[in-house]
């Protein structure tokens, strides 16, 4: 079966709750949760704490409060290597009613975890990789033994560039993205403009393009990276919305520019932001970073587009209508489009 016609029969997009038709305004690059196993196992009084409800509880709130904003649905974009945990996030859903999608894939910028890395190709025993026969099993049967199906596929790629391992990984989403039709969203470097490299690999596996989100685009204000992005058929993922390595004033001037050259139809927004990660002392990133959080594109970043004169059909196409088509393969999510455009925040 080709890739086209396993989009064009989906029905919905597979949430932690299950399948839903309309996946309504959506943040296409956030974490629920980011967490260290070994740390939490073998010292779990770390000052930061663990504890599942209270936990679970927290971040429900916030997603209320996104909910509240007017957003429905949330990728979040946790895979191995950022440390997923799907019952926590299964406790998460049971509290919300903002749609929270999961993600497969493995997150790396270089070597692979000694499990992958042991095995498989060029590794020191061989044998088959079963990367991609992993992300396949997480999308058709669900991760673990939770039942909750991945309705994305991700991989990275850091500053190294792509590295032995780093290639394992995107061949095998690749893999995994011809077999089951879900779509691809990367983790890519754009001082380096690494994101022409990862979609050159997928493309010479057999990925279509226009299926794969190339995130991180918006650290970049090359507009001439980001055109070329668009032009070999990607979505550019303008997602750190409040990291302020790139300024804010820069990331808002750069959607403006592309929204003025027609690439509306190609961003998608977000802010890669955590509910909570133990990997960052929170009071230093609050400090360095106070608009990090799940609220600041509905608060300051849709006001400031606005202002700068990005129309309310360009807000609902990155946020309704392009995560829609990724996520369903069609613009409705049926194969029919939407006369409304669907709800704007």
């Amino acid at each position: 079966m080709s890739t086209e016609d396993r989009d064009a029969g989906k029905a919905g997009v597979e949430t932690f709750r299950g399948t839903v038709a309309e996946p309504g305004a959506t943040l296409m690059h956030e974490h629920i949760f980011g967490l260290s196993p070994e740390i939490l196992w073998n010292w779990p009084d770390i000052p930061e704490g663990w504890d599942l409800e209270e936990r679970a509880q927290e971040a429900a709130g916030k997603l209320n409060d996104l909910k509240a904003a007017g957003v429905d649905t949330v990728v979040d974009l946790t895979v191995i290597g950022l440390g997923r945990y799907v019952p926590a996030v299964q406790r998460v859903a049971e509290l919300t009613d903002v749609n929270i999608v999961a993600a497969t894939g493995l997150y790396t910028y270089d070597a692979l975890p000694p499990y992958f890395g042991n095995r498989g190709p060029g590794s020191l025993f061989g044998g088959p990789d079963r990367l991609a026969e992993f992300f396949v099993r997480d999308i058709t049967e669900g991760i673990g033994r939770t039942g909750v199906k991945a309705g994305m596929l991700k991989c990275a790629t850091g500053r190294q560039g792509i590295t032995p391992g780093v290639e394992r990984v995107i061949r095998a989403v690749a893999q995994a993205h011809r077999e089951t039709g879900v779509p691809i969203t990367t983790h890519s470097e754009s001082a380096t403009r690494n994101g022409l490299d990862q979609q050159k690999l997928l493309a010479e596996e057999g990925v279509d393009l226009s299926r794969v989100v190339i995130g991180h685009a918006g650290d970049s204000t090359d507009l001439g990276y980001l055109e070329e992005l668009v032009a070999n058929g990607s979505y550019l993922g303008m997602d750190r919305f409040g990291i302020e390595f790139t300024s804010f004033d820069d990331r808002v001037a750069t959607v403006v520019a592309m929204c003025e050259r027609g690439h509306a139809g190609r961003m998608v927004l977000s802010h890669d932001s955590y509910c909570f990660n133990d990997r960052f002392e929170p009071a230093v990133v609050k400090e360095r970073h106070p608009n990090y959080h799940l609220l600041h594109i509905s608060r300051d970043v849709l006001p400031a587009l606005r202002a700068a004169g990005v129309t309310e059909e360009q807000i609902t196409q990155m946020l309704v209508d392009n995560p829609r088509t990724i996520l369903t393969g069609a613009p409705d999510g049926t194969g029919q489009q939407n006369p409304t455009g669907g709800r704007r925040p």
